[in-house]
């Protein structure tokens, strides 16, 4: 090819990932005479470097030629950090339509090109593609991703084509028909899986025993609120945590997308057997603060985002960092969290049900009938001391697990309570709620407290009586009322009554004093 031909420009438009958002990035591609020289340019991080030789050799597998002279590819703007293999396919294309070997029918102004090459050509998933979808749709621009993203991409773009290979989006491009996705029968395939099919087997009627436990969990459920766990190895704490999200109501359609949204940019591929399902994250107790709350050089989301409206479970919660505990008084209180960085700042949101599980001592056995606690009074101490003040006064309840007495090997009892039965009531408490104040319980600010939390001169002597014997902090006793709100709307109840007001103070008492010291 002639020094001369190679005098050209080609411009192809795709999105870069920056938290949930996704700004638009031109991939300009100028061919020039020169010694041979392929260089990408615009802030690319190591793995947008690497394109150069997945282009070359997926270019020569599918019959095209890579110009001989130098080759400049400009990420615009230049500013804004780029990472991934997400810009392949853009490239790619723009080295074709820049040499003549590809010429487009279709108006590249009003398309949007994101996938990752095989050596072969071959498309490959790429992450964090929904948010890209969502502001391209927003751009009314049309989408070309790889087939395996093109359910994820269809679930916020209605004009979307999948293609597994190179070569299908040479022939799109140049006006052949390629197979696009219609989000219509998409999401006719989500809405058959309902969100309760993700813990569809796990049934609190598992769970033999514990009333008590199971009542707190229908309260969280209701309204939202975080728990607390407190029992014996074996008590089954785990398993109730487990059975939490099989109470909450399924997910809306625009909460759905924004449960997705996140999924993505963290790194999952979206499915449709996925699609409504609350989030259940249970990180090991070794994990880091940065992998709890999110961060690293590219500000991921964290677990605590992850969980954004389904369920964050912490088992052996002492086991954790100091730190990693202390970072989620924040979340708890705010519902979100943000992460700075040099280049940029990212919030993301971190409203999610909180659960922990944890011995009542070192060898678990503290307050057990049958004696097997050898621990020392300092040894509990440090133990419970791992759990910092500001972070146990934003737990909401704090429920005693015992040791089960009954058989595993007997039938559930007959008046034992399913998920299936619970969830209906926690849903309609859940209505109740969203009906009279716009917001759950667990999110009502002091204004809506004091609308919407009236408390008769009765309650009134009872919480006084109580914030003076447990030294209730201002924030406790904001708690105390939020719990005895949802108490009463499970029991249909406009107004809280003293009975409401006493279950959640005895949910709301520490160690110390359910035993008495």
């Amino acid at each position: 090819m002639a020094p001369a031909e190679l005098t050209e420009v080609a411009r192809v438009a795709s999105r870069a990932q920056v938290g949930l958002t996704a700004p638009l990035v031109q991939v300009e591609v100028h061919l020039g005479p020169g010694l041979p020289n392929f260089t990408i340019v615009g802030l690319p991080a190591a793995a947008v470097r690497e394109s150069r030789e997945r282009v070359r050799a997926a270019l020569a597998c599918c019959g095209y030629e890579l110009p001989a002279g130098r080759i400049t590819v400009n990420l615009a703007p230049a500013d804004l950090p780029k990472e991934g293999g997400r810009y392949d396919l853009p490239i790619a294309i723009g080295i074709l339509l820049a040499s003549h070997q590809l010429r487009a029918t279709r108006a590249l102004t009003e398309c949007e090109l994101y996938g990752e090459l095989g050596l072969g050509g071959e498309l490959r998933a790429v992450r964090g593609l929904l948010p890209a979808a969502a502001q391209a749709a927003a751009a009314r621009h049309e989408l070309v991703v790889p087939a395996v993203n093109a359910w994820e991409a269809a679930m916020a773009a209605p004009r979307v084509a999948g293609a597994a290979h190179l070569r299908e989006v040479c022939a799109w491009l140049a006006g052949d028909p390629l197979a696009c996705v219609r989000p219509a029968d998409l999401r006719a395939v989500g809405e058959g899986t309902g969100a309760n099919e993700a813990v569809g087997d796990l049934d609190l009627r598992d769970v033999r025993g514990q009333r008590a436990a199971k009542r707190a969990l229908a309260i969280a459920a209701a309204g939202s609120h975080s728990v607390l766990l407190i029992g014996p190895p074996g008590s089954g704490k785990t398993m109730l945590a487990q059975r939490l999200a099989g109470l909450l109501p399924p997910l809306a359609t625009a909460e759905a997308l924004e449960v997705a949204t996140i999924a993505s940019v963290g790194g999952r591929l979206i499915e449709p057997a996925s699609w409504g399902r609350r989030p259940f994250r249970s990180p090991h107790h070794t994990a880091s603060a940065s992998s709890i709350v999110g961060g690293g050089p590219r500000a991921r989301p964290g677990e605590v985002t992850l969980a954004h409206l389904g369920v964050l479970f912490l088992d052996e919660l002492p086991e954790f960092d100091r730190r990693v505990l202390e970072a989620l008084r924040e979340p708890l209180e705010n519902g979100q969290i943000a992460i700075t960085r040099a280049a940029f700042d990212v919030q993301y949101p971190a409203r999610f049900q909180f659960v922990a599980a944890m011995n009542p001592c070192p060898c678990g056995y503290l307050g057990d009938e049958s004696g097997r606690c050898r621990c020392r009074p300092g040894d509990v101490a440090r133990y419970r001391g791992r759990l910092s003040g500001p972070l146990l006064d934003r737990l909401d309840l704090r429920v005693d697990v015992p040791r089960v007495v009954e058989s595993v090997c007997d039938e559930p009892a007959a008046d034992e309570a399913s998920s299936a039965a619970l969830t209906q009531s926690v849903a309609g408490a859940r209505d109740r709620q969203v009906r009279r104040a716009g917001k759950l319980n667990a999110y009502l600010g002091a204004r809506d407290l004091a609308a919407h939390c009236v408390l008769s001169r009765e309650c009134n002597a009872l919480m006084r009586a109580s914030r003076e014997r447990l030294a209730l902090s201002a924030r406790s006793q904001h708690r105390v009322l939020r719990v005895a709100r949802t108490i009463a709307d499970l029991g249909g109840c406009e107004r809280i009554a003293p009975a409401h007001l006493a279950e959640a103070i005895q949910l709301r008492r520490g160690w110390g004093e359910s035993e008495g010291t």
